[in-house]
């Protein structure tokens, strides 16, 4: 499994359009592609303007190739990309260890 970690940051005054947006654009489009595992949205407590969008795909090709080559990112890009300060800075992990 891969995770996509990606840091994002809006203008804090649009929090609630952005969560609503971000929210939406995930659950419609973001889940139907191909590989997608889930995903969680935090917000800083320290940084109102920031966001970490975490999604779980089965394989970073189902994240590079398959989601961002389809139309379907296009589509959530128009929900979540009116709302970003600046372009989200975007790392590919994997698991090391985990607590129970």
């Amino acid at each position: 499994m891969i995770l996509e970690h990606c840091d994002i940051e809006i203008d804090p005054a649009k929090q609630a359009e952005f969560e609503k947006a971000i929210l939406h654009g995930a659950e419609t489009v973001i889940s139907k592609a191909k590989g997608f595992q889930g995903f969680k949205v935090n917000h800083s407590l320290e940084n109102p303007a920031r966001y970490l969008l975490l999604i779980y795909w089965d394989t970073l090709e189902n994240h590079t190739i398959d989601f961002r080559g389809s139309a379907a990112f296009a589509d959530w890009r128009a929900i979540v990309g009116p709302f970003f300060a600046k372009p989200p800075v975007v790392e590919h992990m994997t698991l090391v260890g985990k607590s129970s």
